[in-house]
């Protein structure tokens, strides 16, 4: 059982490392839409425009890194059995 904890926290850690690079990482904090710049070609202004998108930040691997250890540090109370 402890083994198999602690197999399982570091494929967590690997996990929530690979997922928080694929989609963004974004090394501030989790973000729900992004901004983006758009020019207008007939007044010839750039405008702000809010695209709805997921991007972890590092306050999401953070909190994964946190469970990952709970579970390592709840390993390390079990007996060798």
């Amino acid at each position: 059982m402890r083994r198999r904890l602690r197999i399982a926290a570091l494929l967590g850690v690997v996990a929530a490392f690979v997922g928080w690079g694929l989609l963004g990482a974004n090394r501030g904090w989790t973000k729900t839409s992004v901004a983006r710049t758009v020019h207008d070609s007939v007044t010839e202004l750039d405008g702000v425009v809010y695209d709805s998108r997921f991007v972890p930040g590092v306050d999401l691997l953070a909190g994964a890194m946190l469970l990952c250890a709970g579970v390592w540090g709840v390993s390390g109370r079990l007996g060798k059995r």
